[in-house]
């Protein structure tokens, strides 16, 4: 069976920093392309940002292009985000998707797997 986990979510205020972190079991993500997505209460699922099957391609939403970082280790079956000088507006459950192609994309439709989200609070 194939899972995702997300992990790493966290209360923190803003201006500061977190990781998130997506592991897999049950299959290697190394031929899946990797998409972070995030839901706030009473909105839609939105696109974050995404990275190729081998970690050469990265696209990011404009709200969060210089601040936040999507990164891979293909060894360790894992892909991270890296999210810097957080707002309130980053506030959302975070989630990760696996995509059984080798190129970037911020369709949440094109996703095959998707982890139970990782819960992520900016506030003072």
């Amino acid at each position: 069976q194939l899972h995702l986990v997300e992990s790493g979510g966290d209360l923190v205020q803003p201006g500061g920093s977190l990781r998130l972190s997506c592991t897999a079991s049950g299959f290697t993500l190394n031929n899946y392309a990797i998409g972070w997505f995030r839901q706030a209460p009473g909105k839609e699922r939105e696109g974050v940002s995404c990275i190729s099957s081998r970690g050469g391609s990265t696209n990011y939403a404009d709200s969060v292009k210089g601040r936040f970082t999507i990164s891979r280790d293909n060894a360790k079956n894992a892909v991270y985000l890296q999210m810097n000088s957080l707002t309130p507006e980053g506030t959302a459950v975070y989630y990760c998707a696996a995509r059984h192609a080798s190129l970037p994309c911020m369709n949440l439709y094109e996703y095959d797997y998707w982890g139970q989200g990782t819960p992520v609070t900016v506030s003072s």
